[in-house]
């Protein structure tokens, strides 16, 4: 059966849950809408869907320093009740998105947050090597998307594998946190700094010194 457009949207109306995972439970289930929804239940993702959109104004702000003082990182994560804030479980995903940052030094939160200017920038960079590849006009657009997802899976927090399980995304973790402790919650900010990121350094190599201080 034909996963059509119609079909998506009638699962996410009666789950709430997003387009990609409602058209993932329905290429799952051969497009069949009930098993469909047991689907996206089994996997906590309906339940997941219909609290984010709760407000989330509690949570915590944890620190992350690495490497002896080089690398350290804020990051503000809510939920709802300052009751969730001070469990375990909560806590741990935070420390765990702090370690995450560290590692994969993210740019982003969501792809929504890269400018337009930076897209285009790179859809063009990825265009011109489609076409220094000789791939067809058709093809290089196909190939400057799939770049694209690339791309955001890179750079964008909520896209990356997450830290502790490549085989999840940070996004696929926050929904399954949510779905076990029955709040929403939300990766708010963060901010990540490395020692010396962007200072202009020496580069004198040691014949320029000795010819330097011999003058």
């Amino acid at each position: 059966m034909q996963i059509t457009s119609e079909l998506v949207k009638e699962l996410r109306e009666k789950t709430g849950a997003g387009m990609m995972d409602c058209k993932k439970a329905l290429t799952e289930t051969d497009a069949n809408i009930d098993k469909a929804v047991e689907y996206l239940r089994e996997k906590g993702l309906a339940a997941a869907a219909k609290k984010s959109s709760r407000i989330a104004a509690e949570g915590i702000v944890a620190s992350y320093i690495h490497m002896g003082g080089k690398i350290g990182v804020l990051v503000e994560v809510n939920c709802e009740t300052d009751f969730v804030a001070k469990n375990d479980m909560f806590q741990n995903f935070v420390k765990d998105i702090t370690l995450h940052i560290a590692a994969l030094n993210p740019l982003y939160l969501t792809s929504e947050d890269v400018p337009a200017d930076v897209i285009e920038k790179e859809k063009a960079i990825y265009k011109a090597q489609a076409m220094n590849e000789g791939k067809p006009e058709n093809i290089a657009e196909k190939m400057v998307e799939g770049r694209l997802k690339k791309y955001f899976k890179d750079v964008c927090l909520m896209e990356q594998p997450f830290v502790r399980d490549q085989d999840k995304s940070v996004t696929d973790v926050v929904k399954e946190i949510i779905a076990s402790i029955g709040e929403n919650i939300k990766i708010r900010r963060f901010v990540r700094y490395q020692m010396g990121e962007g200072l202009e350094k020496r580069s004198e190599n040691f014949a320029e010194e000795v010819a330097s201080q011999m003058k």
